[in-house]
């Protein structure tokens, strides 16, 4: 198990479309082009039979248009469609589909646990886009060290975050990216142990084993993991939502005092119980930041077995 702050960069599988909008055409009237034709949490995939991966692909593309009509073939709900666009010229005088886009994105987190095979799982949730609330489809990505900077305290209707930053570099790479769930992301953990990243070994629990009572969770807000008084207060093995399936009180004096409790960065941090990892933090209750959810260790280790 970990409980280390990771960096995360993750680029979609095609362009991902945040919204449609609207155009000022060289006549001064306004035209959206898109609209009811491209959806928001549509990925564009081809552009007139090209396959396109990247932004500045589409940026390239559009950049050549002359007015006329263009096939993109998009991909929505995992269903792959052709649909056309007529591109407005805009009042400098480029033509302009209408959409809004974005093809990657980067955050900070925690790293949850590796396994004996090098496999990792972390976060305890997935990654959805910030606009569509979609869960992101993943082309490729990478975790990194980072560092915290600073700490933005948790208070009611106000939630808190670990700020801080990514290292990008290559001597700074952890793992591999390789799916993005529900129950968080995953992939091949390549980098080494030393000050930025702890592991103790430790067995992992059954569901079944999970019990209303104490616990302890392991995380870092200075650059160093430490185990934190907590409760589990609440227990549901069939909650519809698998990220959801514990209620954690955040009880120590320490951690309350540095974060207010469960702050963003803090998820995939892990719930040790009777010197076991029973799960991983996963969401702060906006009103009340010293409780939050919980995933379940077994959830994980699932999905972990399932990837490899």
């Amino acid at each position: 198990v970990s409980g280390s702050t990771i960096g995360i960069y993750m680029q979609t599988e095609g362009v991902l479309v945040i919204d449609t909008g609207e155009i000022q055409n060289r006549n001064g009237e306004t035209e959206e082009p898109a609209r009811n034709i491209i959806r928001q949490g549509d990925y564009i995939i081809s552009f007139n039979g090209e396959k396109i991966s990247t932004k500045r692909e589409l940026i390239d593309d559009i950049s050549e248009l002359d007015g006329s009509e263009v096939t993109l073939g998009i991909s929505r709900k995992g269903e792959s469609i052709p649909v056309s666009v007529t591109p407005v010229k805009d009042k400098k005088g480029d033509y302009k589909l209408g959409i809004w886009v974005r093809d990657d994105t980067q955050g900070i987190g925690t790293l949850t646990y590796v396994d004996q095979n090098g496999n990792y799982g972390a976060l305890g949730h997935g990654i959805s886009d910030i606009d569509t609330a979609q869960l992101l489809n993943i082309r490729n990505g990478a975790l990194y060290k980072a560092r915290i900077l600073a700490i933005n305290k948790g208070s009611k209707g106000n939630p808190g975050e670990l700020a801080g930053y990514i290292c990008y570099d290559d001597r700074n790479i952890l793992g591999t990216i390789e799916a993005n769930s529900r129950n968080g992301i995953y992939g091949q953990f390549t980098g080494i142990v030393d000050d930025a990243i702890t592991l103790k070994k430790m067995p992992a629990a059954y569901k079944q084993e999970v019990k209303i009572g104490t616990a302890t969770i392991l995380c870092s807000t200075d650059g160093e993991v430490k185990e934190y008084d907590a409760e589990i207060r609440k227990i549901d093995l069939n909650h519809e939502d698998t990220n959801k399936s514990f209620v954690i009180k955040v009880t120590d004096k320490e951690l309350l005092e540095a974060t207010g409790g469960i702050v963003q960065g803090l998820s995939g941090s892990p719930v040790i119980q009777n010197g076991k990892i029973i799960g991983a933090v996963t969401h702060v209750f906006v009103n009340n930041p010293t409780k939050g959810y919980g995933t379940l260790a077994e959830n994980m280790i699932d999905m972990t077995n399932t990837i490899d």
